[in-house]
């Protein structure tokens, strides 16, 4: 009558263990470098707001997420295509998954361990991530954030 196939499947079909090569220290590490190098990326195209979330202690999607602010779509796709370019270089990393570069209002790029939230003023303030991650650690920026492309 069931339209399910029931087998007998083990209760947990996926490993969780993480790679014996890499220590998790090791991991962290790495996706903090991922995280900042992003970070300084979109600064260098003078993103506002950029907000670096360690969220792996309450989230099983990543380690972190960065978020930032575009002051227009142009300057949105512009931020996405340095993060691109400056983790390709630096670090030899592609997105895994990259959303919303057409419309250019909401960019997102799926580092695995760092996901990353490219946003105009309104998507930002609607979406409020930063209310809804409130419980994360945030971290403080090796670099200057005065506000970036801000208009004034």
């Amino acid at each position: 009558m069931s339209e399910f196939f029931q087998g007998d499947f083990p209760i947990q079909s996926v490993s969780l263990k993480k790679s014996a090569i890499a220590s998790p220290q090791s991991e962290t590490d790495e996706a903090r470098k991922l995280a900042i190098a992003v970070a300084e990326a979109g600064s260098d195209r003078k993103a506002g707001e950029i907000l670096l979330l360690r969220v792996g202690d309450v989230s099983y999607l990543a380690d972190y997420f960065v978020v930032m602010t575009g002051y227009s779509r142009v300057q949105v796709r512009a931020i996405a295509e340095a993060i691109e370019d400056k983790v390709g270089t630096d670090l030899q990393r592609h997105p895994l998954r990259t959303a919303g570069k057409a419309e250019g209002s909401w960019v997102l790029h799926d580092y695995g361990e760092v996901i990353v939230h490219i946003m105009m003023p309104k998507e930002r303030e609607f979406y409020n991530l930063e209310a809804f991650w409130s419980h994360a650690e945030r971290l403080e920026l090796p670099i200057a954030d005065d506000g970036g492309g801000k208009p004034t």
